[in-house]
């Protein structure tokens, strides 16, 4: 090799790192990746939810939490030093270098969403404020003191929301709600005027095949005669038919308060959580409020209710955690339930 070229290359050294003593500098870089475990995706979704209803539930008619992503931080500091992001994307470029991309099909835009976190749990506050603003088939009936809806994500073949109206208690939790008696009260009345009507309307749609209705369907049916006198059949009670309680940890910010029927029927109900919210103590009856102090179901995530044996509402039989089995058990049990 010539003296000129040794020179041009003395003169003209190749390509380096932006740091000097590479070695140590990459070393470093190395171990302060480890130190600060950036969360990625994975990481992130570890942490699991014990609210029984899905986030698309949740969301109601609130627009759901943003969905950006946000820069690298550190899980207990906060946002990285600028040196240590730069030594930290450094090393990420070196050891994880670029693929040639794929062809693939175009992805679609991006829905604008809210960035309130947690404006997704407050979907029915628009119900309570403004409940002259929706038709029959949301709003069932309204007052100064309360507001009766259609669930949207119904978990039963009929299943409705009371809703109170009271500034002072509709941001609390039942458990302390219901510690004012006098507002305890007031929802159980209305809470027995809901559940009257749902077992109205139970009757309506499964009155014509229910054996114990078959006197009361032949008279409205104009089969049979009443004499004069003759008080119309009483039939089925469908109020047996009716629950009626809160979940023992809400998914939703405003009070609101379970009325439904017992069949568990719904394309809606989706899992495991879905079912157990309403088959296990996570319901907790209105009826048993107020709660003792001591009772162990204002612990549910402690007792682990969400996460037990699904068992059918009707037989007592156990599925464990095969929800496609419970599902189709599920429909043969509605059945055979309507027609009692």
């Amino acid at each position: 090799m010539s003296r000129r070229r040794l020179e041009s290359r003395k003169c003209c050294p190749g390509p380096r790192l932006p740091f000097d003593n590479t070695r140590l500098e990459l070393s470093k870089a190395i171990h302060v990746r480890t130190e600060y475990k950036i969360p990625t995706q994975s990481t992130m979704a570890e942490e699991t939810s014990q609210d029984a209803i899905s986030q698309e539930e949740t969301a109601g008619s609130a627009p759901a939490a943003s969905s950006a992503s946000s820069p690298s931080r550190n899980a207990c500091t906060g946002p990285l030093p600028p040196c240590i992001q730069s030594l930290t994307n450094t090393v990420t470029a070196l050891m994880n270098p670029k693929r040639k991309a794929s062809p693939s099909s175009p992805t679609p835009a991006k829905k604008s969403h809210s960035t309130n976190l947690f404006s997704k749990r407050d979907g029915l506050g628009a119900y309570i404020s403004h409940p002259e603003k929706y038709d029959a088939l949301r709003v069932i009936y309204y007052d100064l003191n309360f507001v009766a809806i259609h669930d949207l994500y119904p978990k039963s073949s009929v299943h409705t929301l009371l809703l109170p109206r009271s500034e002072k208690h509709a941001p609390l939790h039942p458990f302390e709600a219901f510690e004012d008696a006098d507002f305890l009260v007031s929802v159980k009345e209305q809470a027995a005027k809901l559940k009257r009507i749902v077992a109205s309307e139970l009757r309506r749609k499964y009155g014509p095949f229910s054996k114990q209705d078959v006197p009361r369907e032949a008279v409205l049916n104009g089969e049979v005669e009443l004499a004069e006198g003759e008080d119309m059949p009483v039939g089925r009670d469908w109020e047996k038919d009716v629950q009626v309680g809160i979940h023992a940890r809400p998914s939703m910010n405003h009070l609101h308060v379970h009325v439904l029927s017992v069949d568990r029927y719904s394309e809606c109900l989706k899992h495991r959580k879905h079912y157990n919210s309403f088959a296990t103590r996570f319901f907790v009856p209105i009826e048993d409020f107020p709660l003792a102090e001591g009772d162990v179901r204002r612990h549910p995530g402690r007792e682990g209710y969400l996460e037990s044996d699904m068992k059918c509402w009707r037989c007592g039989k156990n599925f464990g955690n095969k929800f496609a089995r419970l599902k189709e058990h599920l429909k043969e049990e509605f059945e055979a339930w309507k027609r009692e």
